[in-house]
């Protein structure tokens, strides 16, 4: 049914950041349809069902541009360490001893649950069993973009790097043309993954026209890893492979000279920003304002739930925002209406698809979110977008739309269990615990 919303304001996120009052949005077949003051659509078209939000900002759904979701399952196994010990002595090990298709199939249900909840509409993932993410979501309504993940060492999913790409291949081919699951390549970090496998990568994406997905510059250990084993810094080594192209999406990026910032703006390459994640593993600060200043596209991500611990990007808007002031000692960095740009329009442009989502425009996919701002947390409002990032919270989303379709309705999921969600994920603690020795 053709659906006709009446929000407090309109927050579109397109080029001029316009911020509509007393403003409708039709929906219509899965997109949006018009925009248009309200007293020129309010009761004048049949066969729509007409829904009030009075005390709502309508914004484009959030892009989560980086995630591991199924590592949800995973979330508070090992807390406070750093990244290669929590990753070599806690993560790694678990991950061999439980990840199968079922792992993934739980703990992806859950963490698309926790997502839609808080406003996120799409997520960019990279983790084992990528068929089984994009299944998963598909069947929740849920947006995705899957990675075809490579790495050196053997998995439950795959032996070692040829049978990452071969069955990456296969996953893409299983998703081609479906209007809510796209792919991209994964190599997960230039310490796990070898010259071959990444040149074969950097061919297959510009055969396939898909991005490249992946960790770079995220610690101090990754660039002495480098140097050591390479004679070259990460970034310089993915360049020398032909990597450094739009098609890129470099995450975490906390340790950049001044000439990696600029030949990755030449590069056209974009950013996936990790706030929290970065500042709980202690990996460093991205100078979000410098890239963006020289003209990077800078997207946000909250990582996976089990170094965040959370899939929460409003609190990754504000994290950033704040952030950002402090690293690059002006208050007047990012602000929030650029924290907004980075969770919506420009996650979008990072995976391709800033002409389907990312603003509310007409003609583009329905995917939007309403958010209540009439609680005494964000009262009284004088800027909707400082409200949003400042003090608002993902439990004020109320209401949750994909290509059109109610995944929240009133607070409510409407097409997962969330009573089951919850029971599959504690039965998995319960191994898990079992076995976990410190």
């Amino acid at each position: 049914m053709d659906t006709l919303l009446h929000p407090r304001w309109i927050v579109t996120v397109d080029a001029q950041d316009r911020i509509l009052g007393d403003h409708s949005l039709l929906i219509r077949k899965g997109r949006i349809a018009d925009i248009q003051p309200t007293s020129a659509l309010r009761g004048k078209l049949a066969g729509v069902k007409e829904m009030d939000l009075p005390q709502h900002a309508l914004l484009p759904g959030l892009i989560n541009a980086h995630t591991h979701a199924a590592m949800t399952l995973l979330r508070g196994l090992a807390d406070d360490l750093p990244l290669m010990e929590w990753l070599n002595e806690h993560i790694w090990p678990a991950e061999r001893r439980w990840v199968n298709a079922d792992f993934v199939r739980d703990g992806t249900r859950h963490a698309v649950a926790e997502m839609v909840r808080g406003g996120i509409t799409c997520f960019n993932d990279m983790y084992f069993f990528p068929d089984i993410t994009g299944h998963t979501a598909a069947e929740a309504g849920m947006r995705a973009v899957v990675g075809l993940i490579v790495i050196d060492f053997p998995s439950a999913w795959a032996a070692g790097p040829d049978e990452y790409l071969e069955k990456g291949l296969k996953v893409h081919e299983t998703f081609r043309g479906h209007h809510l699951i796209r792919t991209a390549f994964a190599p997960h970090a230039p310490y796990t993954v070898s010259d071959g496998p990444l040149s074969r990568i950097r061919t297959l994406s510009d055969e396939l026209e898909i991005p490249v997905h992946i960790h770079v510059h995220e610690t101090d250990d990754e660039i002495r890893d480098g140097l050591d084993r390479h004679n070259r810094r990460p970034m310089e080594r993915l360049d020398g492979l032909g990597l450094l192209s739009p098609s890129l999406l470099g995450v975490h990026m906390t340790h950049l000279t001044d000439e990696e910032i600029e030949r990755y703006a030449d590069s056209g390459a974009h950013t996936v920003h990790c706030p929290e994640s970065n500042l709980k593993l202690a990996s460093g600060f991205c100078p979000v304002q410098r890239l963006l200043d020289i003209g990077v596209n800078v997207a946000l991500g909250t990582d996976g739930a089990s170094s965040n611990n959370d899939l929460d990007l409003f609190a990754e808007m504000r994290t950033a925002a704040l952030l950002a002031k402090a690293v690059a000692g002006n208050a007047a960095a990012l602000p929030a209406k650029q924290a907004l740009r980075m969770a919506t329009i420009n996650g979008a442009k990072a995976l391709g698809l800033d002409q389907e989502l990312g603003s509310l425009e007409t003609d583009k996919s329905a995917d939007l979110i309403a958010v209540d701002l009439g609680g005494i947390e964000t009262q009284p409002l004088y800027h909707p977008e400082s409200q949003l990032v400042y003090a608002g919270g993902r439990d004020q989303v109320r209401h949750v739309w994909v290509a059109g379709k109610p995944l929240l309705h009133d607070g409510r999921l409407t097409t997962l269990d969330e009573a089951e969600v919850i029971a599959a994920s504690g039965q998995w603690a319960e191994r898990i615990a079992g076995t976990k020795t410190n």
